[in-house]
């Protein structure tokens, strides 16, 4: 087992975990790589509904794995696709016997060489006795991890959006995958048809219908000054040219409306039908929200004229579509599929769509009827109602309405309330896809999503989808199905893919299905009424400028409202909660001081909730040092100390010029029972030596970049200062956590002007030092082995030597300089070696003090060489008067 730590004063023992020890910062960075670009192929689970700032599952399981995994008493392994057969009979010998030993696995995890436990990364690993909490659940992803290890979870979360997906997250894998898709069949035999017939457009290849993949509309004005009706379009483009040519583009002639190829839609064309010449790139919106009536050149602000006029038109302009009959009929891809201009038949469709839901009241009780609530993303940081919208209804097209109600009350109808609500999640997920508020991806000929911005932003031309689904398209119901069942079927035989060699592997199916022993609750995390309960806490808490979740997430929980209203406690209110969420909002005048009072109150209820050697391990998101300040004040008030930080998928290329960033980090606390008292001069010492130390192993035993490094120095030196905190004295004030933390950004970030003298410390500080040490401490740092030579801090001529006070070589080097002008040619460390040889000869040394001025860089170094040597004479002779009296 590890050795124990916190056996300071004030603290229990307990053992120290893997995470606090070392994390395999590399490993999951190069997984995070792949998975970030390829969530469906890695973790399809999460795929199943959006949810916002989601971490990566290879984040998660990495911290549960150097979390939970503690006393290998208690810790089973089972190779996958081996089901039922530990590590321990599972071996390549004749006896079946297996090398593996967690005991010495866990052992040899450290900061230098934190790798020994990723060798059960790709494995089926089970622990016993661990009861995990994630208060902040957001889209379940640590809860999902948890449970692979077999560890009962407990979730929570504000939100009833968050907390039905979480829920059908840990659901799936007890879900039969048939039943599945027969309740899906049983759902397209009942509505399909009467929905696709609406998505169909005359072949512009031959007397044939086809489907249409996306319908392409552009927002329409009156101009206010000669009434012209002015389309609102910003360029004339639709899309690339999708197998005709990559560098064409297919834009919309303004004056015949067909849709025409061109090699350049920034330079002037000519309509292939009509022979109209234009320049594509001009239309008829400018910067600053103005349109430009062709007309009269009138210039005006669109949301001034939306008012003005009550609203907007609509009108359809192309039409992309897929044809079976000339795919089968072996056309060319440029034949088959494409854009092509609006016809009498797609008007007319729409037109029936729009009277069938206009006439078909009982549809109507599947639709939303809650207005959108005013709030920071709604009303302030892209007004929707400025734009004409004031319903969620507004958000959608009579079309969309109309086939939405059909498959919602097609899934009302289902007996089974399980299978209803997989397929109630896949509807909610395809409405980022399915609305008037999105448009069309032009450099990827596809739909967007309409949190592409997490923000409502309303376009000028939208796109509406095909609501069911073509043969091909993005984000339609049948697509989004796919997903979760997918998602479903992973939850069942979950597997893992890592990377081996530079290659990615993927494992075979572990037989420990995902959600086990799992429970979720629906409220104020800080209401939760648990003590002295679970052994780790891992999970996501808020930040302080991150999106307004309750505000987004209403687009969802409006529709899914209306089969769960009946079913569950939280979902009959018009809107999301608000005011409870941990998250400043302008809106409601939530600001810093608000955020750091709840993130508080949030940290107090972990703290209750947790054993007395349990463990907090939560990645964060921050920019700045306030940041960083507000997350340590909030920590350490409520007793707890941060035993460790380490960086995962960040960017952190200019950490070390001390501009502000972004990072994603994980962070290890642990409980704290006591502090005790420091004063700045000694803390800082302690903490300069700990961030060089860290520095140092990890320069010498890791490829990691400097920005890292920095992230795991902040986190070993916040671990010095919490031992400390509230009782950090400077000048006789008690300094809080946020300025200590700005003086260890200035360490931290100062690390590449380390000299001479901090190497020659360091060197005082090593056992037997050796001109190998030198070097090696050389290495990264302002300072090179041949600067310490030439100041005699070592020699070698009788073997290797440090420069001393008490080394005749040194001391006869600082004699021949010490009697210049001022001493200004001195450096400080060689002012106190001198001070120091003087005090042992019995030599006065006051009137060199008052000669050269103390400063605080002189006490500074004194410290530090009193505390590295043991002998305080370094820092008396600078202000003791009985010393300096000789």
């Amino acid at each position: 087992m590890s050795e124990q730590s916190g056996s300071s004063q004030g603290r229990q023992e307990r053992t120290e975990l893997p995470i606090e020890r070392g994390f395999p910062i590399e490993r999951v960075n190069e997984i995070a790589a792949k998975e970030g670009r390829a969530k469906m192929h890695y973790r399809p689970i999460y795929t199943m509904h959006k949810w916002w700032a989601r971490r990566l599952g290879c984040v998660f399981r990495t911290i549960s794995l150097y979390t939970l995994l503690d006393d290998p008493e208690k810790v089973s392994v089972y190779e996958p696709g081996h089901e039922g057969s530990t590590l321990a009979s599972y071996g390549d010998d004749a006896d079946g016997e297996s090398d593996l030993d967690v005991a010495s696995l866990l052992e040899r995890v450290d900061m230098t060489d934190p790798e020994s436990l990723w060798e059960l990364y790709p494995k089926d690993v089970r622990v016993e006795d661990k009861k995990i909490l994630d208060p902040f659940m957001g889209g379940g992803t640590s809860l999902v991890e948890a449970s692979r290890f077999g560890a009962e979870v407990v979730g929570n979360d504000l939100n009833p959006v968050a907390w039905f997906v979480t829920k059908k997250e840990l659901e799936a894998g007890q879900t039969d995958v048939e039943e599945l898709e027969q309740a899906f069949e049983q759902v397209k035999e009942d509505v399909a048809d009467e929905i696709t017939q609406y998505y169909k457009t005359p072949c512009p290849n031959g007397d044939h219908e086809a489907d249409v993949m996306y319908n392409f509309w552009v927002k329409e004005l009156d101009c206010v000054s000669c009434g012209h009706t002015v389309p609102l379009f910003k360029d004339y483009r639709i899309a690339a040219g999708r197998y005709e040519n990559d560098d064409k583009y297919n834009v919309l002639c303004p004056d015949c409306g067909s849709v025409t190829l061109v090699d350049d839609w920034q330079s002037e064309g000519v309509c292939n039908d009509c022979g109209h010449g234009f320049v594509p790139k001009e239309g008829n919106v400018s910067r600053g929200g103005k349109y430009n009536c062709p007309d009269c050149g009138q210039k005006y602000a669109i949301t001034d004229a939306i008012q003005e006029q009550g609203g907007y038109d609509l009108r359809l302009y192309a039409v992309e579509y897929y044809c079976d009959h000339c795919d089968e009929a072996g056309k060319e891809k440029s034949v088959h599929k494409g854009y092509k201009k609006v016809v009498a038949e797609d008007t007319f469709l729409f037109e029936e769509a729009k009277q069938e839901w206009e006439t078909s009241e009982e549809l109507h009780e599947y639709r939303p009827d809650e207005k959108i609530p005013p709030g920071h993303m709604t009303s302030e940081r892209n007004p929707v109602f400025d734009h004409g919208y004031s319903e969620w209804t507004d958000m959608f097209n009579e079309r969309q309405l109309l086939s939405f109600s059909k498959i919602l009350q097609s899934i009302d109808q289902l007996e089974d309330q399980n299978m209803s609500e997989y397929l109630l999640l896949a509807f909610s997920d395809s409405l980022r896809t399915n609305t008037m508020m999105v448009s069309y991806d032009m450099g990827y000929n596809k739909i967007g999503d309409f949190f592409r911005t997490n923000s409502f932003d309303p376009p000028m031309y939208p796109v509406e989808n095909n609501v069911w689904g073509a043969e091909f398209g993005r984000g339609t119901f049948k697509s989004s199905f796919d997903m979760v069942k997918t998602g479903v079927e992973y939850a069942s035989a979950p597997t893992e893919r890592y990377v081996d060699d530079g290659e990615s592997v993927k494992s075979e199916p572990f037989s420990k299905p995902i959600g086990e022993n799992s429970t979720i609750h629906l409220g104020d995390m800080r209401k939760l009424e648990t003590k002295n309960e679970f052994d780790a806490v891992i999970t996501d808490p808020p930040y302080y400028d991150n999106i307004i979740y309750s505000e987004v997430a209403d687009y969802f929980y409006v529709w899914l409202k209306t089969l769960l209203e009946d079913r569950y406690e939280g979902f009959d209110e018009d809107q999301t909660p608000r005011a409870e969420s941990i998250v400043a909002n302008p809106y409601l005048g939530k600001g810093s001081e608000e955020f750091e009072s709840e993130l508080h109150e949030a940290f107090t209820s972990i703290r209750t909730a947790l054993k007395d050697d349990g463990v907090l391990s939560f990645t964060y998101h921050h920019s700045d040092s306030e940041s960083w300040g507000e997350l340590l004040e909030s920590l350490c008030d409520v007793g707890f100390e941060v035993t460790a930080t380490y960086p995962v998928t960040a960017d952190i290329s200019k950490f070390i010029e001390g501009e502000a960033v972004s990072f994603d980090i994980v962070v290890v606390a642990r409980p704290i029972y006591d502090t005790e008292p420091a004063s700045w001069n000694s803390l800082r010492r302690d903490i300069y030596r700990t961030a060089r130390r860290t520095r140092q192993q990890l320069e010498e035993n890791r490829d990691l970049s400097r920005g890292d490094i920095g992230v795991m120095e902040m986190g070993a030196c916040f671990r010095e200062y919490s031992k400390h905190h509230g009782k950090v004295q400077r000048d006789g004030e008690i300094m809080s956590a946020k300025e200590v933390v700005q003086e260890i950004y200035g360490i931290i970030q100062e690390a590449s002007d380390i000299g001479v003298e901090d190497v020659f410390i360091d060197l005082l500080d090593t056992p037997n030092p050796s001109f190998d040490d030198v070097n090696k401490l050389c290495r990264g740092t302002n300072a090179a082995p041949e600067d310490l030579k030439e100041t005699h801090l070592y020699n070698q001529d009788d073997g290797f030597e440090l420069g001393t006070w008490d080394n005749e070589k040194r001391q006869a080097y600082i004699q021949e300089h010490v009697n210049g002008d001022g001493g200004d040619h001195l450096s400080n460390l060689d002012k106190l070696q001198f001070l120091r040889y003087r005090y042992e000869k019995g030599q006065a040394v006051q009137n060199y003090v008052e000669k050269w001025d103390v400063d605080d860089d002189l006490r500074e170094l004194a410290g530090r060489l009193a505390d590295v040597t043991g002998d305080d004479t370094y820092t008396r002779v600078l202000g003791d008067r009985d010393i300096t009296s000789y």
